[in-house]
């Protein structure tokens, strides 16, 4: 979960004081009983962005405006999160706390203005990067530096769930510290349940310091993005509406067989006289039955596989998962053999006398 905590007006005014109480803060909140890792991070909560600007690269032309995301966040700010480390190598705590010229970059960056794979050793340059006091303290050697790249990792969802990861460059934290910042907590129980613990800790530090009040977890935070509602919409409609076929396929299943053993009567009963036992009776049933459902089967794994790109429009998952298809047709069986069994089972104990008296 991200804990918000801003800085009351007037308070922790200095650079010095400002970093030397988040990194305290941040210690307190990892010493509480469940919690794993702690991180700060200055940044938006994935799958939201952090601060859009344009950025300079040494010896590199200009691409377009370049503008991208630049984060600030702790050391252990990837770890926590699980994003991992591709190439290079992430700053340490010392280099954190002294404010250092590094920068780490996504893969989307990389991969757009470093093809050769080099980005690692290149520098870089935020010019709209200044101090903005109180509200925004930069560290000592901040303003108009350069930045050196020193790693590179995986790309996180930084542009909503559904628009492609933007290019993303992270600096460490002290370089840029609001007046509010945000805590990052994993831990091994629901982490809404440690707020009150973590609140505890921060108010041992500074009694005038408080969490702001809307905490919310990673999922909820996932939940209340427009795309994963949407989607989620999206999701219950077809699962109703194939809840529904499936409901109409098995009742119209149920009434063709239940028709169908109706109209061979007879035969049926002609055939237990002559000595026809039970079990064929059945497997007479579900030859017939089952022959066409298979058919049907077949037909509708031809049209999946026939349909599946214009599926993916609307999905990002593959639609020939195996998986899915194996599950779904095993469903579509059962639900067959389900509709078969009264109409087998009446078929297999008709009465011969009757049926012949018909």
């Amino acid at each position: 979960m991200a804990v918000a905590m801003p800085i009351n007006s007037g308070t922790y005014n200095t650079w010095a004081k400002r970093s030397a109480y988040f990194e305290q803060m941040r210690r307190k909140v990892a010493d509480v009983p469940g919690v794993t890792m702690t991180a700060i991070s200055e940044t938006g909560t994935p799958p939201a962005s952090g601060w859009t600007t344009h950025i300079d690269f040494q010896g590199l032309k200009a691409i377009d405006d370049q503008k991208m995301n630049v984060g600030f966040v702790g050391s252990t700010y990837f770890q926590l999160l699980r994003v991992p480390l591709t190439q290079g190598r992430i700053w340490d705590g010392t280099e954190n706390r002294n404010a250092a010229n590094l920068a780490v970059v996504n893969q989307v960056l990389a991969r757009r203005y470093f093809p050769n794979g080099d980005a690692i050793g290149h520098s870089l340059k935020i010019p709209e990067l200044v101090q903005q006091p109180p509200f925004v303290l930069d560290g000592p050697r901040t303003d108009g530096s350069w930045f050196n790249i020193i790693g590179v990792v995986g790309d996180r969802r930084n542009n909503g769930l559904r628009d492609p990861v933007l290019p993303e460059v992270y600096l460490p934290f002290t370089h840029s510290m609001d007046v509010s910042t945000q805590i990052l907590v994993r831990s091994e129980v629901p982490p809404l349940n440690l707020l009150h613990s973590i609140a505890a800790q921060i108010n041992a530090i500074d009694p005038e310091q408080q969490l702001n009040r809307d905490v919310r977890d990673l999922e909820h935070l996932i939940y209340s993005q427009p795309e994963w509602q949407q989607e989620r919409l999206v999701a219950w409609l077809f699962g109703a509406f194939a809840a529904l076929a499936l409901a109409l396929a098995a009742a119209g299943l149920f009434s063709v067989v239940s028709y169908t053993v109706a109209q061979r009567t007879g035969e049926f009963g002609i055939r237990i006289a002559l000595g026809a036992q039970r079990t064929h009776m059945l497997a007479l049933v579900y030859k017939s039955a089952l022959f066409s459902f298979g058919c049907g089967i077949g037909c509708g794994l031809v049209l999946t596989f026939a349909l599946g790109k214009v599926l993916a429009h609307w999905s990002e998952g593959s639609s020939y998962d195996p998986a899915v298809l194996a599950g779904v047709t095993l469903l579509l069986a059962l639900v067959g053999v389900g509709a078969c069994a009264i109409p087998a089972r009446r078929a297999s104990s008709v009465d011969p006398m009757v049926a012949l008296r018909d």
